[in-house]
């Protein structure tokens, strides 16, 4: 089996991290959970994140065959499709994505035109399955939790398991946003630390507690060192903890923005007479904290 090279880039403002990973014989690659740059101030967009991304692929040499999310993101703004149209790969994300789509069509209201079949991707994987980077072999595996539709790729040993574990340090991701389940996201952390203990973690975010930002840990660092998991808690344990803990976390910053990019593909809204895309905002559907 081929482990491919990962090479991680943080953003700062979001606390996101993006990734590329590439097989070194034949140099075919993917990006994971690429970064909209957004202002939520000037309500402006970017690129600058992307364009990290994207110089790197070039500068390495690496042939771009896949652009990948994990999940729709309620912290930042998806880059897959400006990526798609500076470079021609495919975007792919998991299938329950069309729930999350229905979902969040509900919440701002969208018209029943609004397409929640996941027809903005170019591919919607199913839990198992499987597709090679080069001669890296890539496994899907549904992660269901932090969001209802979350899929971890398994890339040789490396395993991008998006918001479902954080650093040991830190824990797991929240479960509380609408379709999340800390049943589920226990489900989901059981079978992600089953695999080989060898197998990479790589997060999708991380909050620097006292410390350098950190993206990397092997599956037996978790089993050893993660504060929701060493002891290999019960579920009823493990739930109460992440349960308790989410009841006093705040909303993300940029979630009802980037739901409406995101569950698009990363596409903005539709520009109106105008020629100008605007962004709606659900008044008091959630309640403050």
């Amino acid at each position: 089996m081929t482990n491919p090279v990962v090479k991680p880039f943080w953003d700062q403002a979001t606390g996101s991290w993006q990734y590329v990973f590439h097989d070194p014989g034949t140099m075919k690659g993917a990006i994971v959970d690429p970064v909209l740059d957004f202002d939520p101030m000037a309500g402006a967009t970017a690129t600058t994140n992307a364009q990290r991304l994207l110089d790197y692929v070039r500068d390495a040499g690496i042939e771009l065959v896949w652009i990948l999310d994990t999940h729709p993101h309620a912290d930042h703004f998806s880059a897959a499709q400006w990526l798609k149209a500076q470079t021609g790969a495919p975007t792919a994300i998991g299938k329950k994505v069309v729930g999350v789509q229905k979902l969040w069509q509900e919440i701002y209201n969208l018209p029943d035109d609004f397409p929640n079949d996941g027809s903005q991707w170019d591919h919607l994987f199913a839990d198992g399955d499987t597709f090679m980077v080069g001669t890296v072999p890539v496994r899907v595996m549904f992660s269901p939790g932090h969001t209802l539709a979350s899929i971890t790729y398994v890339a040789g040993d490396a395993a991008f398991v998006h918001d479902t574990l954080m650093m040991p340090d830190s824990g797991s991701s929240r479960a509380d946003f609408p379709g999340g389940s800390s049943d589920a996201l226990y489900d989901s952390i059981s079978a992600i630390l089953a695999l080989p203990e060898g197998t990479r973690i790589f997060v999708g975010h991380d909050y620097a507690p006292g410390r350098n930002v950190e993206c990397e840990a092997t599956v037996a660092e978790h089993r050893a060192a993660n504060i929701h998991w060493k002891s290999a808690p019960a579920r009823e344990d493990y739930r109460a903890v992440r349960d308790t803990r989410d009841a006093t976390l705040p909303l993300p910053k940029l979630m009802l923005a980037a739901l409406q990019v995101n569950i698009r593909g990363g596409r903005l809204p539709e520009a109106e007479g105008n020629g100008r895309a605007y962004l709606k905002m659900p008044l008091n559907y959630f309640e403050s904290r």
